[in-house]
Order: structure tokens, then sequence, then C-alpha cells
């Protein structure tokens, strides 16, 4: 198949084997929505998460750029020629599509966005290994995610029902036996910041160039109180939380709550 963004389903037997934390995960998506359009200062932060994304993606004139675990979809507001696509089908997506088995000929995509999909791969090195069989020469890959800075630890660990789970085992590849569409439910949002910000030489990223982290305080997002929670960053608390943001960023990594990763596609 092409990398031209047209509508897809789900073949019968890619039903997940744990459908019902899976039509979970598209529920909360439904309720993320209703509370984006509440929140202007939410979608302001989001969209500075995603010019900083864009920054790092190859120019639109080099091929498609997929999203995979596109959510609400909000990343056409910066990348309009994104094709964005998710596990489950819902109308303001381009098309179905599992990670671990995607839709696209080899060499075809000149990036793939990850924006907090990463610590919901149970198995992180498979998926890889099939971004990379779509990516063009020198094709990027950008990951969004949480991090596991001070404020990472406090927030994340405290406030958000998804375990950071730093001392858990990481399976990177997936077992002989894995099925891509027994695809279930997990999360672990520790993830990221262990294998990129931590320990890279302890998993295989063979046929992977780290071409950069950047590490975020990113206190206005924080006092946003994400899409459920009561947001401090309004009227002239903004100015503050933006003052905070920018001492803290002295010491980026020591206080990161978010971190962008950039992976591009070698040879080695």
């Amino acid at each position: 198949m092409d990398g031209s963004p047209k509508r897809a389903s789900l073949p019968p037997q890619s039903v997940a084997v744990d459908a019902v934390a899976v039509e979970q995960h598209n529920q909360e998506i439904h309720e993320n929505l209703k509370f984006w359009h509440q929140k202007p200062e939410l979608q302001a932060e989001y969209a500075r998460f995603y010019r900083l994304i864009s920054r790092h993606l190859p120019p639109a004139t080099a091929g498609p750029v997929l999203e995979c675990g596109s959510g609400i979809g909000n990343l056409k507001s910066v990348l309009p020629h994104a094709i964005t696509s998710d596990l489950f089908p819902n109308p303001w997506l381009d098309r179905v599509e599992n990670i671990y088995a995607l839709n696209f000929t080899p060499d075809t995509l000149a990036g793939i966005v990850l924006f907090d999909v990463f610590h919901h791969l149970r198995f992180p090195g498979t998926a890889l290994h099939e971004i990379r069989r779509v990516l063009k020469p020198d094709g990027r890959v950008v990951i969004m995610e949480p991090a596991a800075g001070l404020l990472g630890r406090i927030v994340l660990d405290l406030f958000h029902h998804e375990p950071l789970a730093l001392r858990n085992k990481i399976t990177w590849d997936a077992p002989s036996s894995f099925e891509p569409q027994s695809t279930d439910y997990y999360a672990a949002q520790g993830n990221a910041w262990r294998v990129f910000g931590q320990r890279p030489n302890d998993f295989d990223l063979t046929g992977w160039k780290i071409e950069k982290i950047h590490y975020l305080p990113a206190t206005p997002w924080i006092a946003t109180g994400g899409f459920r929670g009561p947001s401090l960053n309004r009227g002239p608390l903004q100015i503050v939380f933006r003052a905070i943001d920018r001492l803290l960023r002295l010491a980026p990594r020591f206080f990161a709550s978010r971190m962008v990763v950039v992976l591009e596609k070698s040879d080695d």
C-alpha cells in the first residue's frame, strides 16, 4: 500500500485480545475531546508541543508524515499534511493503523510522530523495527513522552492514573508467538526516560541514531491540569508559570516532566 492518506479499517481478526481495555481507552479519548474544547490554555500548550515536534520533522516535500496513536487528532492544527491514525476508527482520523503492523510499503514515510504513545508499547523494540521498515532513508521518528525528572516524578506519579513503572522490566522485543493483532492495553510512563534518557546502551537501537533529546520542565502544561484537572494557568498566572518555566529550564533534565526524542533512521 502506498503512503497516501486514506481511511482504513481493521479486519475482523484484528480485534484486540483485551478489547475491553482498548475500548475504555477509546472512551477516554472521546471524553478528552469534550474537555479539550473547554480548556483553551491546554490547547495553547499542546500547540507549543506540536510546533516543537514539527521542527524536528523533515519538510512536507520530503514525503508523508504519519502520526500513530493520534487520539483526538490535534497534530493537524500545526501539521495539516500529517496522516493521523489510531487503533480504532474515529471520524477525525485519516486511517486505522497498528504500530506493530503498519499498512505502508518499505521506505515510504519521511517521518512518524508518537505523542504519548511510546509508554503504551509493551514491546517498544518490535514497534521501532516496524517503524524503521516504513521510513525512508534518513527518515525520522519524533517521540513526545513523560519525563521522570523532579516535576515528572511528583506530578505524574501522584496525579496521573497511569504508573511511572520506573522499576518494572521493559520487554524490548516481542516473543516469536506475538501476533500484532493481539495488542492489549499497557502503560508505563517512565519507559522513554529509562530507554533514551538513562540507559540507551542497554537496549538494541541498531539502525537508529539518537539525533536529539529535549527535556522540558513544561510548567505551564502542568498548570493546565491536563484534560481533567483544574487549570491554574489562566489570566495573570500564565505570566507567573512562564517565568517559573524559564527559570527551571536552566536545569531542564533535572526538572523535566516532558521529553522529546528524535530518532533518525541510519544504516548501522
